[in-house]
């Protein structure tokens, strides 16, 4: 009787539900069906038929980051760093091309024994002559990827993409103090929209750029500004495709992300660079204390970092066209600015769009 429960006690730990395999399997379990189900949608759009907005239910949304994809995605980043040997590099880059559509005649260094590993690789740079920007318009695509959507803000809510909003305020933040901001105050308002509107007779914009996973991963300054205040918020990171935005309502103001603002001539200007997964690093050039995908960092806070002190008091210059931050992978972009009531954008939703090409200008 001993013998046998020497023998049994091992095989019933190892069969022993937990919670917390519970979750991760019916989580990844779930996200795999959405997956599915967002090919689906993708080819009836592919076939110009347009589908209904059905937007998912608390538990559902609760199951989804019930996934550990920070833990996932920190895995992901440690393998991207891995140095391959030169032979598979070739093989495995040559799958990714592949499977994505990657241009690689538009990469400074198109040879693939070139790139150590897979995070070189998502991270290599163009050729010069491969995204000329725009200098006629006023602001510029800062980076490759697909219009999700584009337009005036309105109620203190902005889309996300077409019938699927997000709240300006969740996404943004509190008001910064016009004392980091170096621009005028701005007039009293009864709303968080109004209160960003420093000039009489703008009104305020916004615009939504996908970055898919065979884009080129870094992103540019859109216009000539100064960024003057970075927030940083820790939190899911769940995927940003246009499929899971339709479904998931304030899905950018779940994930992670980093919301840089600051000025440029017509007022306030802001941009966000919003986490997904897989994408849990971003990176800011100019910013060496910005650490994302954090474990030392809660969900549900976020933490201010000032560009404008006592040496410097005019914050970050930023040129059209120069080199901003990076994704790991692909990723969004979310533009809120002011301009006047005559700025007009030159662009359709869902069309493709590159680096340095026109958004829109007066």
């Amino acid at each position: 009787t001993e013998r046998k429960k020497l023998h049994t006690a091992p095989v019933g730990q190892v069969f022993r539900l937990r919670p917390f395999h519970v979750l991760v399997a019916t989580g990844g379990g779930y996200a795999g069906y959405r997956k599915y189900e967002d090919y689906k949608l993708e080819q009836l759009e592919k076939r110009g038929i347009e589908v209904p907005v059905k937007l998912a239910s608390e538990w559902e949304v609760a199951l989804y980051k019930s996934v550990p994809t920070r833990l996932l995605s920190r895995a992901w980043g440690r393998l991207n760093q891995v140095e391959l040997p030169t032979w598979l590099r070739k093989p495995v880059y040559s799958l990714y091309i592949w499977t994505f559509g990657v241009n690689m005649k538009e990469a400074a260094v198109e040879d693939l024994h070139h790139y150590r590993n897979l995070s070189e690789f998502f991270r290599r740079k163009l050729k010069p002559q491969a995204r000329p920007v725009c200098c006629v318009h006023s602001v510029i695509s800062p980076s490759d990827g697909k219009i999700l959507n584009f337009g005036q803000v309105k109620n203190c809510e902005v889309e996300q993409v077409k019938g699927v909003t997000y709240s300006l305020e969740s996404f943004l933040g509190p008001r910064i103090s016009t004392e980091e901001m170096h621009f005028s105050q701005a007039p009293a308002g009864n709303s968080f929209q109004q209160q960003l509107v420093t000039k009489e007779g703008n009104e305020l914009y916004h615009c939504v750029i996908y970055l898919a996973p065979g884009d080129y991963h870094c992103f540019h300054s859109p216009t000539d500004w100064t960024v003057s205040h970075r927030r940083h918020f820790p939190g899911s990171l769940m995927s940003v495709n246009p499929g899971v935005a339709r479904w998931i309502k304030e899905l950018f103001c779940h994930n992670e992300r980093v919301v840089l603002t600051g000025d440029w001539k017509h007022g306030f200007f802001s941009l966000t660079a919003v986490g997904a997964t897989n994408v849990g690093s971003i990176r800011i050039y100019f910013d060496q204390d910005l650490h994302t995908n954090s474990p030392s960092y809660s969900k549900g806070s976020y933490n201010d970092f000032s560009f404008i002190s006592n040496n410097n008091k005019e914050g970050i210059p930023m040129r059209k066209g120069e080199h901003l931050g990076e994704f790991n992978l692909g990723s969004t972009i979310v533009l809120i600015f002011e301009a006047p009531k005559d700025f007009k954008f030159n662009l359709k939703a869902g069309q493709k769009i590159r680096f340095g090409e026109a958004l829109g200008s007066l």
